[in-house]
Order: C-alpha cells, then sequence, then structure tokens
C-alpha cells in the first residue's frame, strides 16, 4: 500500500491504515514531498495567526489541543502534525516527489526520481497547494508592477506604500486583502462574481449541504469547483469591520491588463503598483496521468473516494473530502474499501 502526502488527508488513512492492520515495510508507506511535517500548512504565510484560522480540525485519534493562538498557524499546525506522525510510528519518507503512477497489470507502480514502489493500492493525498492557478488576461505580460499569487505571499510589508488589486472571491483573498489594506496606499478588490456572505453558523447541516453539491460534481466526472461556490463566505467580526470601512468593496473583473494597472469594459481604470492573484488552486494530480482517469467533462469520475475506473486508487482530500474533517472521513472510508477490496 502507497499513501500519496502527508497533510491531514493523508495522515488520516495512514492511521487507519495502522489500525487496520497494516504495518511497516511489506505493509504500507506514506510518501511525502515536504522536506518536513505539516503538509501545506508549513507554507502558509508567517502573519496567519492560527486565531483567525478557521475549520482546523482533529486528526483521528490525537486532539489538536488549545495551543496559542498568536503562534503563526504554519508553526503550530506542523509541530501537531510532526508528532502525530512519532506518536503513531507513521512510516513517512521524505522529501520524495512522486512522477507517476502506472498500471502494472496486479499493481500499480508508484515512480519518484530515485526509487519505485509496486503497490496493490494507492491513497492519493496530494491537495493543491502545489497547483497555484492563475488565470489570464490580455495584457497580463505588459504590466510593469508585480504580479504574485497567494501561494507566494510572505508579508505585508512588502505591499507598503504600494497600490495592490487583489484578485478572488475566496476566503484567503479576503483575509490578505484586510492585512494588506492596513499598510498599502490603497487597495481595489476584483471578483468574477458577487460575493456570497453568511452571517450565520456553519452548522452540521450547512456543510453537509456542501459537501452533498461538490459530490454530485465529481459522481457526473466534472472537476469539483471552489468551496467558496458551495459555502459562501463568513460574515465574521473582521469581514464586517472591512465592509463597513470600504475595504471589502467588490469590484467585476477588468477586461484587460496595462503597463500601470487594469481597465475594466467601460473604459475606467485603475493604477496599481500590485496585482495578487487570490485565484485559488486546482487539484495536483499529473503524476496520475498515466492512468487516463479524466473524462470528457474535464473531471475524475468518483464514488465516494474510489475512482471508478481504477478501483484500486482512492483520492482522499479532493472534491467533497477538501476540508479538514472531510479529510478523516475520507481517509477511513478509503482503507475501508481498499481492505474489502484486497481480502477480496
Amino acid at each position: 500500500m502507497v499513501v500519496i502526502g502527508a497533510g491531514q488527508a493523508g495522515l488520516s488513512a495512514a492511521y487507519h491504515l495502522r489500525r487496520t492492520g497494516f504495518r511497516n515495510g511489506s505493509g504500507f508507506v506514506v510518501l511525502d514531498h515536504g522536506k518536513r511535517p505539516g503538509g501545506a500548512w508549513q507554507y502558509r504565510w508567517p502573519s496567519l495567526r492560527l486565531g483567525k484560522v478557521h475549520g482546523i480540525h482533529d486528526l483521528p485519534g490525537m486532539a489538536f489541543g488549545t495551543p496559542d493562538l498568536s503562534r503563526p498557524a504554519s508553526d503550530v499546525v506542523s509541530e501537531y502534525f510532526g508528532r502525530y506522525e512519532r506518536v503513531f510510528d507513521l512510516p513517512v519518507l521524505r522529501p520524495v516527489d512522486v512522477l507517476a503512477v502506472r498500471d502494472e497489470g496486479e499493481r500499480l507502480l508508484v515512480e519518484s526520481a530515485a526509487d519505485s514502489w509496486s503497490a496493490r493500492a494507492v491513497i492519493n493525498a496530494t491537495g493543491t497547494w502545489d497547483r497555484p492557478f492563475w488565470p489570464h488576461y490580455p495584457g497580463q505580460e505588459t504590466f510593469r508592477g508585480r504580479q504574485l499569487h497567494t501561494a507566494d505571499f510572505q508579508s505585508v510589508e512588502e505591499f507598503r506604500g504600494k497600490h495592490v488589486i487583489v484578485v478572488g472571491g475566496g476566503a484567503s483573498g479576503v483575509q490578505l486583502l484586510l492585512e494588506i489594506a492596513e499598510v498599502a496606499s490603497g487597495t481595489t478588490w476584483v471578483t468574477r462574481r458577487e460575493p456570497e456572505w453568511f452571517d450565520r453558523d456553519f452548522t452540521p447541516d450547512r456543510g453537509r449541504e456542501s459537501v452533498a453539491k461538490v459530490d454530485v460534481r465529481v459522481r457526473a466526472g466534472l472537476p469539483p469547483g471552489s468551496v467558496v461556490s458551495v459555502t459562501g463566505l463568513a460574515l465574521t467580526p473582521d469581514v464586517r469591520r472591512g465592509i463597513e470601512r470600504g475595504i471589502l468593496d467588490r469590484k467585476p473583473m477588468f477586461e484587460h491588463i496595462t503597463e500601470h494597472g487594469v481597465v475594466w469594459a467601460d473604459g475606467t481604470t485603475q493604477r496599481a503598483d500590485v496585482i495578487l492573484w487570490a485565484t485559488g488552486f486546482r487539484a495536483a494530480l499529473e503524476h496520475l496521468a498515466p492512468l487516463h482517469l479524466r473524462g470528457q467533462g474535464g473531471g475524475i469520475r468518483m464514488d465516494g473516494t474510489r475512482v471508478v475506473s481504477e478501483p484500486r486508487l482512492h483520492l482522499v482530500g479532493y472534491g467533497p473530502s477538501a476540508s479538514t474533517i472531510g479529510a478523516n472521513r475520507a481517509g477511513r472510508s478509503a482503507v475501508t474499501e481498499i481492505r474489502r477490496l484486497l481480502d477480496s
């Protein structure tokens, strides 16, 4: 058995593999391309404090606890993941970059630059962090200022005294916009769709409704879509203040980019020093290309976590399980199905 990725979903799957009776060596191995524990969390910007994070969920078998909310989330979550690996003696190898997964008849072959593993089944938990999405707009290459993606963000100090255009309607874009506005000379928020705010609690029923919408898409072989497209944006106290101060004053997408800014369809312009693309991520699945999983709808047809066209492969942390609590459930479900498949 091979698990690819040691973030929330991968560690959850590894825990359930251990509990189900798989062991190191001939049992299972977890391949992670990070240099240290933490999954995608280790790359989050330092100013993202734990108290500003929504939705960190306990890994199975070990509580997250009550750490200092003023510390960087990247440090706290990485420490938690590392402790988890040690306590449950999970066989994580790193850094390992998986280049391809191939069908070798009775087994799947997982290849890296230095080694390969023959597996009866594979759980893929590679997430999205390695595939930031950069949309293309006319004139983008002519812009003389700086362009960066949220994956490249480090500190608001980089934007002090500058006018920053933030493109994207997701939670990360909103959070970074509010931070940047405190030091920038001005900000402009641009999104493709009008933001949908919700001011009620995100209840379990609401969560299940959101998951169900994404599940319908992946069962039909369609790309899962963004989280915000099904959940909306939470009206937190910080967000309410941002709306009242005019920071979260959304403008529609511009028509093209110039050397010094952007232009809308009606001819109005906005000068800018920086364009921050808060345009999300896509699933990091290039290594699965040799299996030819994508259908006519552009996505991978799923039944739960199982890939319909390749029942030995499960995707966790993908589609409806792309959340901290969803990843835990997906890890358990994938292991249950794989155990059933191998036993039969």
